[in-house]
């Protein structure tokens, strides 16, 4: 196993801030042939049972202070996040032979910026989720239709109101580590941790 364009321990521990270091492969990611969808992470929470549960979710910004993912607040994760902003979450592109693990905290985005990125999203978008009562049984995808139809009819001509129960999270990091996959399984493991406003670099075994 190797890796293109391998950076090197000076090249990322010179970067003051590991989202920087995210910036790069990400871009790298989304130019490669063989991934569809750079932009998806998995998150994993736990819920009041003490189960942790995962799913993948797409990353729609970040900056110098996190990660951002948008979802029903009732969803089960929401409802997970609610009683426990603690998670753990996974980028993965495995052409490029890239990994990046995330451990931090979310909280709840402004309603402006939840309402801002509604508004960019395609109008099926909107009405499907709009509808969407996330996780709960539903009879039929025919029920779904029509339910999806009937919201459709409803605001013919008219803007789609962004949801109460639908919006942003921002992930802060705590953890961030780097893993490229080498040959002979030496991997390479970078490691950040935030200690209040700074970051310490570490390399780790693989």
């Amino acid at each position: 196993m190797s890796s293109k364009n391998v950076p090197t321990d000076q090249e990322i521990s010179a970067l003051s801030n590991p989202i920087e270091v995210f910036a790069n492969w990400l871009r790298e990611a989304k130019g490669h042939p063989g991934i569809n969808e750079a932009t998806a992470m998995s998150l994993a929470t736990q819920n009041p049972s003490g189960e942790l549960r995962v799913r993948v979710v797409l990353c729609k910004d970040w900056s110098k202070e996190g990660f951002i993912f948008f979802t029903n607040y009732l969803s089960k994760k929401g409802l997970d996040l609610e009683q426990n902003p603690r998670v753990g979450a996974v980028f993965f592109w495995d052409p490029m032979f890239r990994q990046i693990k995330i451990s931090g905290t979310v909280e709840k985005t402004s309603r402006q910026v939840s309402e801002d990125y509604w508004d960019s999203r395609e109008r099926g978008s909107q009405l499907s989720q709009y509808v969407s009562r996330q996780s709960a049984v539903v009879e039929s995808r025919e029920a779904l239709q029509a339910e999806w139809k009937k919201a459709e009819a409803e605001f013919a001509g008219k803007a789609i109101p962004c949801p109460e129960n639908w919006g942003g999270y921002l992930l802060r990091p705590k953890t961030m580590e780097f893993w490229i996959g080498r040959e002979n399984r030496l991997h390479d493991r970078y490691q950040f941790e935030k200690t209040g406003s700074f970051w310490t670099f570490s390399r780790l075994s693989p």
